[in-house]
């Protein structure tokens, strides 16, 4: 008997959703949970699993589609079970000619610098599929298929998967394989070199080349254009010395690697804005016509760049947590946005945001504000500069700061003294504060 998969309701307020990708097609064997498809909706983009174990018999919903949940979009039967023809050369449903899949291009990550402290950019590669097809057997080639997570853990680590034999069915590598395998190398990510994104390729003949927006790119237009028609944006940047943060990262990230925990200069930052913002109650506040309302809650939202847009889980109340507890919540929240695994409740709720242009080597930035909150601190990037210090020049790992602001509910003398409040902090970090 077969199974209708729905679109699911990835919240109350959520009515409908967009698929941006089949990850597989009609007659594939599936597991129960292995990722069936890709979705975006007005909160959160996300992989959505299969409901039971099976084959994949019919495709109902194409690409680039949007439609109300709990409508059906596929159908799951038995194994061995026939699958439903489609038009479409690989058993799917023919595709618009520019779906949001055929505009995917690979995020990288930054140089291998000071900027390594910092979260790097997700990078949600695919896996190389003609590389697959190259595998010298055929249970090379099922490992290989293992889930989108365990691919990508093993291309940050430089592993090939079709050497391993993993514990999962028909010799796939699960998770926990993969993470054995990580830790008892003691491997890490090496850096590569940013690189441009691909170019943009004409037909023979044409001047001009037209295609739709992604999902996602369209919403952040709209919410971007949105923001700068609701608030009068005004910017304060302050340069700060980050050689005792440097310090106290040094002697500390051993010790936090050996509780799981990256030790990132982000944890820092986070960590000082927190408490900033409880110091300075309207950094935390938002507005509704003349209404201000301010929340006890400091619900830190921290950007990551994905490859087609950017989107900010939040970390819930900030300011109670240890500088550990909240390296641990970056590391996990920036590894379910890579692997499409948020849920909405994690990027709803924020009440600051955090963003880093610095990753890519930008001194400052001037972002816009993330709606209804009333700032957003943008963190350039950390880079040793000659600086004078008791009338000598040293060179001194230096970062601007830029807080960007609603103006209609925040001076520029108190976007000034949050700013010379969190460069205090910074520049005289507690090593207390490290347990």
């Amino acid at each position: 008997m077969s199974t209708e998969v729905l679109m699911p309701q990835m919240g109350e307020s959520i009515a409908e959703g967009t698929i941006v990708r089949w990850i597989k097609a009609v007659g594939d064997t599936i597991d129960k949970d292995e990722p069936l498809f890709e979705i975006s909706t007005d909160k959160v983009d996300a992989e959505i699993p299969a409901p039971n174990a099976g084959v994949l018999l019919e495709i109902l919903v194409r690409e680039g589609e949007t439609v109300p949940v709990n409508s059906v979009v596929a159908t799951i039967g038995a194994v061995g079970e026939t699958a439903k023809t489609q038009d479409g050369a690989d058993g799917r449903l023919p595709q618009p000619d520019s779906s949001p899949a055929d505009l995917r291009q690979a995020a990288s990550p930054a140089a291998d610098n000071l900027r390594e402290g910092l979260e790097s950019p997700l990078s949600l590669d695919e896996p190389n599929l003609a590389g697959d097809a190259q595998l010298s057997s055929l249970d090379a080639r099922r490992r290989s298929f293992s889930s989108p997570v365990v691919r990508k853990i093993a291309k940050a680590h430089g592993i090939d998967i079709g050497q391993l034999t993993g514990t999962g069915m028909s010799g796939r590598v699960t998770r926990k394989d993969i993470m054995a395998v990580v830790h008892k190398a003691g491997r890490t990510a090496a850096a590569r070199p940013i690189n441009p994104p691909p170019a943009v390729t004409f037909a023979p003949g044409e001047d001009v080349r037209t295609e739709k927006m992604s999902v996602m790119r369209r919403k952040i237009a709209d919410r971007l254009v949105a923001s700068m028609q609701t608030s009068p944006h005004v910017y304060s940047a302050y340069e700060v010395d980050f050689s005792r943060v440097d310090a106290l990262r040094q002697r500390h990230k051993a010790a936090y690697e050996a509780q799981g925990a990256r030790l990132t200069y982000t944890a820092f930052i986070a960590r000082a804005t927190a408490d900033t913002i409880r110091e300075f109650p309207f950094a935390n506040a938002s507005l509704d016509g003349d209404t201000i309302t301010y929340r006890r809650d400091v619900n830190l939202g921290i950007a990551v760049a994905l490859e087609q847009g950017l989107i900010v889980p939040v970390i819930r109340k900030a300011d109670e947590r240890s500088t550990i507890d909240l390296c641990r919540a970056i590391q996990d929240l920036a590894q379910r946005a890579r692997t499409k695994q948020l849920k909405v409740e994690d990027v709803e709720g924020g009440t600051f945001t955090i963003t880093n242009p610095g990753i890519f080597g930008g001194l400052w930035g001037l972002p816009i504000l993330n709606q209804p909150q009333v700032a957003i601190l943008a963190v350039g990037s950390i880079d040793k500069r000659a600086v004078v210090v008791d009338d000598m020049i040293a060179a001194r790992p230096m970062c601007y700061l830029t807080l960007g602001y609603d103006h209609r509910l925040i001076d520029g003398a108190d976007g000034g003294r949050f700013l010379q409040r969190l460069k205090q902090r910074l520049e005289e970090f507690d090593d207390a504060w490290m347990a």
